[in-house]
């Protein structure tokens, strides 16, 4: 069972409500789960040492003493490895405001779901935090490890490649294309993913580095793919730091046209989690880009800066909904709105939609019945080196 080997904090003041979680999580299998009354009583119970590690809290918002506001606060600032399940019956609209505020307070925020609690929301974000959400907080503690100086070493020894993660169509189950997601294939620590070193480059001012050696390799892995038989086309990131220098669009476009690959097959997905700063330049860019015939995906939509502004500027063809709205999509209602009216918009508006972080069947037939046009995420398959990509795409071919 999902629950078997994790080990639970459940806060909730009413007597009977705690009770019913409890006997939830036993019967999903739960072994070792640890009750409070007040997010004062939890705390204390976090902060003493001689305590077992708990994996998942599950906390009420309204409750006497401290409030789940206030004790996420806490969680965020002294016990951020351990995720967290909100649990309320206020409305969902407060519960997804209060959701943010977690993260922004860095609390690892595994869910938020209203009362009655089923066994069925719980499972789902469990078993999200046995495959992912694991995953992304290891990567993300590897950010602190190694310096800029290590990271541009990397680069100049070609230790920096592209893995490829499958871009599905959702109504056929075709495979269409894929995502480059830069991996440094270190060679005393292994596969290193971007959290620890794209920060970094891009506060240094050497982002464009990996950018070209993403791009030069990507256009190099689809010209060959299509070699045999495979006419998918390859998403690279593109960062808005990068955009300030008008000759950018020069340069990308003779990378690809030096690889003998029709630039239609290449989208350049532009991340909008950071400000558009340097309009100009940058739309001058982006539009001698589409003139190209490069495709562009506005990246993580519904994170970042002015979303609408950004679509109305930018001639897009592709919108990526970012994979955290897909995750909420079965336990948050704004979630699933907010992804259906995506895809209503990106439709009338002549663009496919991709849908990220499609973790389990459940999401993958929701989207499909909202009539998402693409998607991706480990239920699909995980990024690959570019030698299993070509088998996958091979085996493709064959089903």
């Amino acid at each position: 069972m999902v629950a078997e080997e994790l080990k639970f904090l459940v806060i909730e003041d009413d007597d009977f409500q705690r009770e019913i979680i409890v006997d939830i999580l036993v019967r999903l299998g739960a072994m070792k789960v640890t009750e409070a009354r007040t997010g004062t009583e939890a705390l204390n119970y976090l902060n003493d040492e001689k305590q077992n590690s708990i994996d998942i809290i599950l906390c009420d918002l309204n409750m006497p003493e401290m409030d789940g506001m206030e004790f996420l606060r806490h969680i965020g600032n002294s016990h951020s490895s351990i995720a967290t399940i909100i649990m309320s019956a206020l409305d969902g609209a407060l519960i997804d405001s209060v959701r943010k505020m977690a993260s922004a307070y860095g609390t690892y925020l595994l869910g938020a779901i209203e009362k009655p609690i089923t066994p069925a929301n719980l499972e789902t974000l469990f078993s999200l935090f046995k495959s992912q959400d694991i995953k992304q907080r290891k990567e993300l503690n590897q950010g602190s490890l190694f310096t800029l100086g290590e990271i541009l070493e990397g680069l100049t020894n070609g230790d920096f490649a592209p893995f490829f993660q499958p871009k599905i169509q959702l109504s056929t189950g075709k495979l269409i294309g894929a995502e480059a997601l830069a991996r440094w294939v270190h060679p005393d620590r292994g596969v290193i993913a971007p959290y620890a070193f794209i920060d970094l480059l891009e506060k240094s001012g050497n982002i464009d580095i990996l950018t070209f050696i993403m791009l030069e390799e990507s256009a190099k892995a689809c010209k060959l793919i299509h070699a045999q038989g495979h006419k998918i086309s390859i998403s690279v990131n593109l960062s808005l730091t990068s955009l300030t220098d008008t000759k950018l669009a020069n340069k990308i476009t003779r990378v690809v046209s030096e690889s003998g690959l029709d630039p239609k097959y290449i989208i350049l997905e532009i991340t909008e989690t950071a400000a558009m700063t340097e309009m100009a330049p940058a739309l001058e860019n982006l539009a001698r880009l589409r003139m190209k015939g490069f495709g562009l995906s506005i990246d993580d939509y519904g994170t970042g800066y002015s979303s609408m502004q950004q679509i109305a500027r930018i001639a897009f063809t592709e919108l990526k909904i970012d994979q955290s709205f897909v995750r909420e999509m079965t336990t948050s209602n704004v979630s699933k709105v907010l992804i259906n009216s995506s895809i209503e918009m990106a439709t009338k508006l002549q663009m496919k939609c991709t849908a990220e972080g499609i973790e389990t069947k459940t999401d993958l037939e929701q989207l499909k019945g909202m009539n998402c046009d693409l998607g991706q995420g480990y239920y699909i398959a995980k990024p690959m080196s570019f030698e299993n990509f070509l088998k996958f795409c091979n085996q493709s071919l064959s089903n």
